[in-house]
């Protein structure tokens, strides 16, 4: 594809990196097949083709308006058009730029702002979650069904006693997940110490920045990237062996510390050593020898594999494969690949279009009547749960002994 960007942006990082992007597209359209956006609308500027067109007239330009906004606020961020793309190009990354772009020509209105303003203020701050969440739990009778679907239930603790052990890991607690489905974390620590291992938080990590990332905050990200990248480094240091990320989502965001800091000369080698030690859970355990785990009670399981983890983290299968493993029955799920709607805070911004794409994708996971729904992300945990009576879990609650 010929650009002609306005000079301004080529003389940026930014500008370069779009231009280059743009010139590996050629258009031909198997990304508008995979779309769900696009499957669901109908309209070419709501599949990746039509929103590349679009990003690529701004950036040459052209005028951009709020219809332009709203385009590119529908795109998921599934990452599905990459997965099919058969010229390589990095949709997320134009889309990135794009909608930064498109901000910054557009005011977004005054609700607009804020709500965004107030996903991240609280959702990328545990020490007030928490406390939201426990009032939710507690008064959810009597909130409205729409607003109650939201609150997940209090899970039961993990308990333990972990074993001190040589290995030692770092795990990425995560923002909302300690509150909502602390399971996760506690499942995951006891799991690994079983094989040896010992999980490590360090106390000045906080949010990977994906939530202020995908919301053009840039800055703010990247300040929370650098917090990370010092609470970490003193045990990576002194030998931890990873960065076990639970949340598939913000296991695609750490392991793109490498590229989002590159132009920063204080940050950038210890970003890209951070994305290079950063692994989902599966990955961990695809090495170990997992025999000495049980199921404790098998059951028919439906998995939905995140976007962020099959299409991001191109780690198709490798959950699947573990649970097999482990004895449990996978029921089939057409269109796997297809996103549940969930998409960071996109089942808050994108409500309605949100709440199709998950009735079409529960659909799919229960037409073949399974026992339970497990998933590797807690975003596609707790908005898959909020549309069925069916139990949603982290996929590793299968293997605590008290399940």
């Amino acid at each position: 594809m010929q650009t002609h960007l306005v000079k301004s942006l080529l003389n940026t990082p930014k500008g370069q990196e779009a231009d280059r992007i743009l010139r590996t597209c050629v258009h031909c359209g198997f990304c508008t097949a995979t779309c769900p956006t696009y499957q669901l609308l109908g309209d070419e500027l709501d599949g990746p083709r039509g929103r590349i067109y679009q990003i690529k007239m701004a950036l040459e330009g052209a005028e951009v308006s709020r219809h332009t906004q709203t385009h590119l606020d529908r795109c998921l961020t599934c990452l599905n058009c990459e997965t099919t793309c058969p010229s390589g190009v990095k949709y997320h990354r134009l889309l990135d730029i794009g909608r930064e772009y498109v901000d910054q020509q557009v005011p977004r209105s005054f609700p607009d702002r804020l709500t965004r303003w107030i996903l991240r203020a609280l959702l990328t701050r545990p020490r007030l979650v928490t406390p939201i969440v426990r009032v939710g739990q507690f008064a959810s009778p009597i909130l409205p069904r729409s607003l109650a679907q939201k609150v997940p239930p209090k899970q039961q603790q993990v308990e333990f006693q972990a074993q001190p052990q040589a290995r030692k890991v770092l795990l990425l607690a995560g923002c909302v997940q300690p509150a909502m489905t602390p399971r996760t974390n506690q499942a995951t620590a006891q799991v690994l110490n079983q094989l040896g291992i010992e999980v490590v938080e360090a106390p000045n990590a906080g949010c990977c920045g994906a939530l202020s990332h995908h919301l053009s905050a840039t800055a703010e990200a990247r300040d929370f990237m650098r917090r990370n990248i010092d609470a970490w480094q003193p045990y990576l240091d002194q030998g931890a062996e990873a960065i076990v990320v639970t949340a598939s989502g913000c296991g695609a965001m750490v392991k793109e510390y490498g590229v989002l800091l590159q132009d920063d000369p204080e940050y950038a080698a210890r970003a890209q050593r951070v994305s290079e030690l950063a692994q989902d859970l599966s990955e961990i355990l695809s090495k170990e020898d997992i025999k000495q785990l049980r199921v404790p009670d098998p059951k028919r399981i439906a998995f939905h594999p995140p976007c962020t983890l099959q299409h991001a983290q191109q780690l198709n299968g490798r959950v699947e494969s573990l649970l097999e493993a482990a004895g449990l029955e996978l029921v089939r799920v057409a269109d796997k690949h297809l996103c549940c709607g969930s998409a960071g805070t996109y089942s808050v911004l994108q409500a309605e279009l949100a709440g199709q794409i998950r009735e079409r994708k529960l659909n799919a996971l229960q037409a073949d009547k399974p026992e339970m729904i497990v998933t590797a992300n807690i975003g596609c945990q707790l908005h898959l749960q909020a549309g069925t009576g069916l139990p949603v879990k982290h996929w590793i609650e299968l293997f605590v002994t008290d399940s």
